[in-house]
C-alpha cells in the first residue's frame, strides 16, 4: 500500500428527491463529500493508504465527518478538529432537460478558517508517494492558497509525486482569481488535470482553429501547457457529451510524453447521480500512474471508475480496484454470475 495524501475540504450535502425543487420540497437526502475527499475515498477503495488533511468543528457533524472517512478506509489521522461549523451545500437533482443546481453554504466553516500554521506538513508528507489538491481548496481562502503553495514546494524537496485538479467553480471565484492562484503551483505539478476550457480561460492560451477535431485542439493545448511547465508529466481530462441530466456520453483523455491516450465512449444512462464523477475519474488516473500501468490501460480504468459512480447515489465511489476493472472489461450491461 502506498501512502496518498489529499487536502481539501469535506461537506455536509444535502439533496432533493428527483423532480422536486430545493425551494419547495421537505424532503432532503444526507451524504458527506467534497473533492480531496471523494479522491481519498477512492483511493482507498482501490488499494491505498489514503490519508486526507482537513478541518471540521468538534460536534457531532464533525465526528460523523470523521466515521465516514474512516467507514470507506480513508486514515484521519490529520483530521484537525476546531471552527464553528461544517460547510454544506443543496443539490437539486436535475431530470431531462433541467441541469441540477448546486447551491453552496460554505463561508466561514472549519476548513475556511484553517491557516498554514497548523498543519505540519513535514509530518503529513513524511513517507508518502503522492499529495493531491484541487482548485475549489484555493478558492476558499488566501491562506488555503498559502497552505497550498507550501504543501506542494515541501513535496517537491522530499521528492513526492504531486497533483493539481483545476476544478474550477464559477460560483466561487472568478476566472481571474482562479488563474492568478493557479498558476504559481502549476511550476510543481507533477500531474494535472486540465480542460480545454481552463487551457483557455484560466491559463490564457489562444483558442485553436474550430476547424481541428477536439482530440487535436486538446492536443495542441497540452503540448503548450507542456513548454509553460515542462515538469507535468501527465495532464488529464475527459469529453462528456450531455444529452440530458441522465444520459451523458464520457470519453477519458490523458497526455503523456507528447501523445493522446483516449478511452472508450461510455454512454451512461441513466445517470444515478453526477456528482463526484471528475473525483472518480482522477482518482483513477492517479491508480494507474502510482501502479505502473500504461498510458492505456490508465485512462481505460479511470474512465471506468467515473462512469460507475455515475450509478450510485452520493459523491463518493465505492467499487474496488477489481469492481473497475472488471467493469472496463465486460459488455456494458451484461449480467455478472
Amino acid at each position: 500500500m502506498k501512502k496518498v495524501v489529499t487536502l481539501g475540504e469535506i461537506m455536509l450535502r444535502f439533496s432533493t428527491l428527483e423532480g422536486e425543487r430545493l425551494s419547495e420540497t421537505g424532503h432532503l437526502t444526507v451524504n458527506y463529500g467534497g473533492a480531496e475527499a471523494n479522491v481519498a475515498v477512492s483511493l482507498s477503495h482501490f488499494g491505498h493508504e489514503a490519508y486526507f488533511v482537513s478541518k471540521v468543528p468538534e460536534n457531532p457533524l464533525g465526528r460523523a465527518v470523521e466515521r465516514h472517512l474512516k467507514s470507506n478506509g480513508v486514515q484521519t489521522d490529520y483530521l484537525l478538529k476546531g471552527g464553528n461549523r461544517l460547510g454544506t451545500y443543496y443539490l437539486e437533482a436535475g431530470v431531462g432537460e433541467r441541469s441540477a443546481q448546486v447551491t453552496y453554504d460554505r463561508a466561514y466553516s472549519s476548513f475556511s478558517q484553517l491557516s498554514p500554521e497548523e498543519i505540519d506538513l513535514d509530518e503529513v508528507l513524511d513517507g508518502a508517494e503522492l499529495l493531491h489538491i484541487s482548485g475549489i481548496t484555493l478558492a476558499l481562502s488566501p491562506a488555503l492558497r498559502e497552505l497550498a503553495l507550501l504543501a506542494f514546494q515541501k513535496a517537491k524537496e522530499k521528492g513526492i509525486t504531486t497533483s493539481f485538479d483545476f476544478n474550477y467553480r464559477a460560483k466561487l471565484w472568478t476566472q481571474q482569481e482562479a488563474s492568478e492562484a493557479i498558476k504559481p503551483l502549476l511550476p510543481y505539478a507533477d500531474i494535472c488535470s486540465c480542460g480545454e476550457l481552463d487551457a483557455v480561460y484560466l491559463l490564457g492560451l489562444d483558442k485553436e482553429d474550430g476547424a481541428l477535431t477536439r482530440e487535436d485542439r486538446l492536443k495542441s493545448y497540452y503540448k503548450k501547457i507542456n513548454e509553460m511547465y515542462p515538469d507535468i508529466q501527465y495532464i488529464f481530462s475527459t469529453f462528456r457529451t450531455v444529452l440530458s441530466a441522465t444520459s451523458n456520453k464520457l470519453q477519458g483523455n490523458l497526455f503523456t510524453d507528447g501523445e493522446l491516450y483516449q478511452s472508450r465512449v461510455h454512454h451512461i444512462e441513466p445517470i444515478v447521480d453526477r456528482v463526484g464523477g471528475g473525483d472518480a475519474f482522477a482518482a483513477g488516473i492517479l491508480t494507474g500512474i502510482l501502479d505502473g500501468l500504461s498510458a492505456a490501460r490508465t485512462i481505460s480504468f479511470a474512465t471506468a471508475a467515473s462512469a460507475l459512480k455515475h450509478t450510485i447515489h452520493g459523491d463518493c465511489n465505492a467499487f474496488s480496484k477489481e469492481e473497475v476493472l472488471q467493469f472496463a472489461t465486460n459488455e456494458p450491461g451484461k449480467i455478472v454470475r
